[in-house]
């Protein structure tokens, strides 16, 4: 079969021009990898012809240790495969056959995304297949959906090109605020720029040509801040979507002129981007499981489902967080309209009320025998659009959305999959412990409805911590999330140590998506990369600021000096002192501010050192966090007075301009 399929990809793909495939894979860089090879193989008489064959289709070999693999593979222990993926079909970019596939070393461990994403796919729709049984058994699938909206920043190519901070690191470094950004609201959802809407449309059309089904586009609420979201589509195709539109993006913006930003929090001050995922479980007869019915019978299908994601949630609300966390969106969470970092749920007041009154309510009052209707359930009545009596919440990190829920936190430049394989998992997990829970008291001799809603008004008290419907941001909402045992941890490489709490390893390795040495290994890699990232920021801004901000305020100051002696000269000395005033006590503030960035360069070239010497990655990654973090703020601190302080000299240097300011 793999030989006919692989044929019939061949000559499609070479009617479109396509001289040569890849395994298109997504290694735990954030990114995507391929290597290409053409359509060519030894014919055996000495000559060459076309050929793809099933073999070359279902598996190739690429180096498994060349990719961030948390000690899975050794350098020479180089072995890896990528398999092909049935499940997500294949495309063509310019004359390439793009092949989506997993990546797994020789030793079986997955070193992607993809492979885990399958596998909680799985997990979560047999699962949830099974709880659906209670309510139709005539329903044969699952499908777990996604649809995420990408956020993104615009700036222009010459201006991108002037600051080395964004084309090393992805955000300023430096520079302060400008003089207006977002102050008067007067962007989002505004008139799209004409050269904007051009690069927009471009790109809907090429992502159409790739199946990409681009639906929305508009500003966002930051200057130069946009939007981009699909319909959607199956969860593992709506991540292999995603990866590629970002490829796409950065690809289109070049043509037109334009870098994209996809960093959280690229400019102070204004809003950061994010991906929200908004996620659902549906049936293959149509059936969407968080979208409320017509009847009480489908309410309480509804309600179950809800109910069981809550508990969910709440129990690994950690490792949610964790699972969407980084070195980039730790910048975004908690500002401007971004979820805190604080794993809560917001339902809304109507829906809110209706798990109350399941709460409060006994099983007598529930359920009862009607005689002309038989069993007669009293829950109340929820209107089938419910999105529409559902306020929203910005500050809410996981909010139901009237037939969904939108996982807010997620970065604009992660991959989906990290945050969809621990919400797939979880639920997996959740509603095989629902489904033990209810059949132990079906055995009992408890009638099947009366089960489910017992077990339902156990887990609404038992989850009730996780909803909050109030100001994510305030200082009342950190203590009282505390109290109801929430994980409050802010530090990045601590909130990581999720992924090997033993209720994690559990939870994915009774599921099926993950072994404990896999989890170990992801999360090594995640503190590597939070370090690397922190480190080159801060070797970005060390160079920046001796090379180029000091010398400035240097050269300003020699300017200050040379004044005040010539005003000496030329006026009596008393006299002299007085119009000298000022400028003598600006040189000594650039003096003072010069000195003390000096210093925090050199100690956060220590800082670094003594990281480096530490082997246990862990421990590196929290020293980078102790010590080399709180340095690069204390040292933006005070370049920003001494910009204040030289602005018009700045200013009067072009080739410094577009290096010190945002525009």
């Amino acid at each position: 079969i793999a030989n006919e399929v692989a044929a019939g990809m061949k000559k499609w793909a070479t009617e479109l021009g396509v001289t040569h495939y890849t395994h298109w894979f997504q290694p735990l860089t954030e990114g995507t990898a391929e290597k290409h090879d053409a359509f060519v193989e030894h014919d055996g008489k000495g000559g060459m012809l076309e050929e793809f064959s099933g073999k070359l289709l279902v598996q190739q070999e690429a180096d498994g240790s060349s990719f961030p693999n948390g000690g899975v593979r050794n350098t020479f222990e180089a072995r890896g495969y990528s398999a092909w993926d049935p499940s997500s079909p294949v495309f063509v970019v310019d004359d390439t056959l793009c092949i989506p596939t997993v990546f797994i070393a020789y030793t079986g461990e997955a070193l992607d995304y993809k492979a885990p994403l399958l596998k909680s796919i799985r997990a979560v729709t047999k699962s949830a297949l099974d709880v659906m049984h209670y309510f139709d058994p005539s329903v044969r699938k699952i499908v777990s959906y996604l649809g995420w909206e990408q956020e993104y920043f615009l700036v222009d190519e010459g201006l991108y090109a002037a600051r080395p901070d964004l084309l090393l690191t992805g955000r300023t470094l430096m520079g302060h605020e400008a003089s207006k950004n977002q102050q008067l609201e007067d962007h989002y959802f505004g008139a799209i720029p004409s050269r904007v809407a051009a690069f927009m449309k471009d790109l809907e059309i090429q992502a159409l040509e790739l199946g990409i089904p681009v639906k929305t586009r508009h500003n966002e609420v930051a200057p130069n801040q946009f939007e981009l979201a699909p319909i959607y589509e199956e969860c593992n195709l709506a991540v292999d979507h995603n990866m590629l539109i970002m490829s796409l993006m950065r690809k289109i913006a070049r043509s037109h002129g334009f870098r994209v930003l996809l960093h959280e929090k690229p400019f102070k001050g204004v809003n950061g981007s994010g991906k929200h995922n908004n996620w659902s479980l549906g049936t293959d007869t149509g059936v969407l499981l968080m979208a409320p019915g017509k009847t009480s019978e489908e309410n309480l299908r509804f309600i179950t489902f809800v109910v069981n994601t809550l508990m969910a949630v709440y129990h690994h609300n950690g490792l949610l967080k964790a699972s969407i966390m980084s070195a980039t969106n730790t910048h975004r969470l908690g500002g401007h309209e971004a979820p805190p970092a604080i794993i809560s749920s917001f339902l809304g007041t109507q829906l809110s009320k209706v798990l109350d009154h399941l709460e409060e309510s006994t099983n007598d009052d529930l359920v009862s025998l009607d005689v002309k209707q038989g069993l007669k359930l009293d829950i109340p009545q929820i209107p089938e659009l419910l999105i529409d009596n559902t306020d929203r919440n910005r500050t809410s990190p996981f909010a139901f959305t009237g037939n969904r829920f939108e996982f807010r936190a997620p970065g604009s430049e992660a991959n989906c999959a990290s945050a969809m394989i621990a919400l797939n998992s979880a639920m997996a997990e959740q509603l095989i412990i629902f489904k033990h829970d209810v059949d132990e008291l079906i055995e009992k001799g408890e009638p099947k409805i009366s089960a489910i809603i017992q077990v339902i008004r156990r887990y609404i008290k038992e989850c009730k911590p996780i909803r909050f419907d109030g100001n994510g941001y305030s200082d009342e909402w950190k203590e009282e999330a505390a109290r109801r045992g929430l994980d409050c941890e802010t530090s990045c490489p601590l909130i990581f140590d999720n992924y090997l709490k033993p209720e994690s390893i559990r939870m994915f390795e009774s599921t099926g998506v993950m072994t404990r040495k896999e989890l170990a290994a992801r999360n090594e890699v995640k503190w590597e990369m939070y370090t690397k990232k922190v480190q080159i920021e801060a070797r970005v801004l060390g160079d920046l600021v001796m090379n180029h901000i000091v010398p400035v305020a240097i050269e300003y100051q020699t300017k200050l000096i040379d004044n005040a002696y010539k005003t000496k000269a030329l006026f009596p000395e008393e006299e002299a002192a007085k119009l000298s005033a000022e400028n003598i006590a600006i040189i000594r503030e650039i003096a003072s501010h010069t000195a003390y960035i000096k210093e925090q360069v050199d100690a956060m070239v220590e800082a670094r050192k003594v990281a480096n010497r530490i082997t246990e990655e862990r421990a590196k990654a929290i020293a980078y966090h102790d010590n080399i973090a709180p340095m690069l703020e204390h040292i933006r601190k005070h370049i920003d007075q001494l910009e204040l302080i030289v602005d018009d000299q700045m200013w009067t240097l072009p080739k410094y301009r577009e290096l010190l300011f945002i525009r």
